[in-house]
């Protein structure tokens, strides 16, 4: 049987405020192009499908077009809830799907698999949908195999494949796992989720997985293989500039008859390419980086001294796709030496307090000749006004 393992769609994210329905619209079509080349016999999306608990209609049809489009190709298509889904809007209407669309979101059906044969005999897919502790807990009042109440993750997504271990032990046949968390493992620069805390007891040992032939993970955007048979496929789509190094695709997952054959690697396209570019804001705005990236999404880092006037205005006028702009001035020479409230001590008159909260504010960068001249003018001002009083 072949499998393509795909997670983390977030339909209906934005990208700095910039719609990506389009583009991973785009980037679907291709991936159901690939499940039909590759003869593909089970699709796995492995959690968050959608961004929010909420989706907006356009993500529902969205959503629906995908499904009905890999459904279209003979493969079949199992589903299950990420920590950005709400599980009962996307499962509610899982029992109206067509045959083939398996929608997986009731932590109480753990144990009980979508089963589906090939030449070898039976192949078992066991949906783990986002399990919070706080929520999910009231199902398993008994707690983990010691007795203790499920408190963390770890614990938790432990008691549930105890429950897929069960499952197979009741039903023959080789066994897939689909599930979302944090796992042990993970390279932290794959452009982690946003609510994903690493340290501690959110973190699900590598070992919990032990059993079932592959293992099909969500929750992180970047691909990642924490053994042979426990993989990330990443997102789809580059959902922020942290992600704009890492590749998007999915896993091609062969079972033979005695279980993992082989996983290879497919990519998928980039729809519009991410790019940082750092310098003074007139190098970023050289011809050359426009010539170059006037097509890609554009984190602007300017290094300028001084904050400049207007620069995302000027950077959409090179760069249209402009998303984002920082400034992060160079460390000046001397700018650290003593503390601010040091050089006021020691400051002898007005100007001078002034010089030191503009250096202070500034990365060291005192007035300008002509800051110094509106500085001495406006003070003359008060004086003779305080003079005429």
């Amino acid at each position: 049987m072949r499998i393509l393992h795909t997670s983390d769609w977030h339909i209906g994210r934005t990208f700095h405020g910039n719609a990506t329905l389009d583009a991973l619209a785009e980037v679907l079509r291709v991936l159901t192009a690939q499940v039909h080349e590759h003869d593909v016999d089970a699709v796995v999306v492995a959690g968050d499908v959608f961004d929010s608990a909420t989706p907006s209609a356009a993500a529902y049809t969205l959503l629906g077009d995908a499904l009905v489009d890999l459904h279209a190709t003979g493969a079949a298509v199992v589903v299950t809830s990420g920590n950005h889904d709400s599980a009962a809007r996307l499962g509610f209407q899982a029992r109206l799907l067509r045959d083939g669309i398996h929608v997986l979101t009731d932590p109480t059906a753990i144990a009980t698999p979508v089963t589906l044969s090939d030449a070898h005999g039976p192949v078992h897919f066991f949906g783990i949908p986002y399990l919070e502790p706080a929520i999910v807990r009231q199902h398993w009042p008994e707690g983990d195999a010691a007795g203790r109440p499920l408190r963390t993750q770890a614990q938790t997504m432990a008691h549930a494949m105890d429950l897929v271990r069960r499952g197979m032990a009741e039903h023959a046949g080789r066994a897939i796992a689909v599930a979302h968390c944090f796992a042990a493992g993970v390279d932290a620069t794959l452009g982690l989720e946003r609510e994903v805390r690493q340290g501690g007891l959110d973190v699900v040992p590598l070992d919990v997985f032990d059993g079932p032939d592959y293992v099909a993970l969500g929750h992180i955007h970047g691909r990642n293989r924490l053994s042979d048979r426990v993989r990330y496929a990443g997102a789809p789509l580059h959902y922020s500039f942290g992600e704009q190094h890492k590749p998007r695709g999915s896993w091609l997952v062969d079972l033979d008859a005695d279980g993992l054959a082989d996983v290879r690697w497919l990519d998928l396209p980039v729809p519009r390419r991410l790019v940082t570019l750092t310098g003074t804001l007139d190098e970023i705005l050289s011809d050359d980086n426009t010539r170059a990236h006037a097509e890609s999404w554009v984190c602007a880092v300017y290094t300028d001294t001084l904050p400049q006037t207007e620069p995302m205005r000027r950077l959409r006028e090179r760069f249209p796709y402009c998303a984002m702009v920082q400034h992060a001035p160079l460390e000046v020479a001397g700018a650290g030496v003593g503390s601010y409230a040091a050089r006021l001590r020691t400051a002898q008159s007005d100007d001078e307090r002034i010089a030191s909260f503009l250096a202070h504010v500034r990365a060291g960068v005192g007035p300008t000749e002509r800051e110094q001249q509106l500085i001495r003018d406006v003070l003359d001002d008060r004086v003779r006004e305080e003079a005429l009083v």
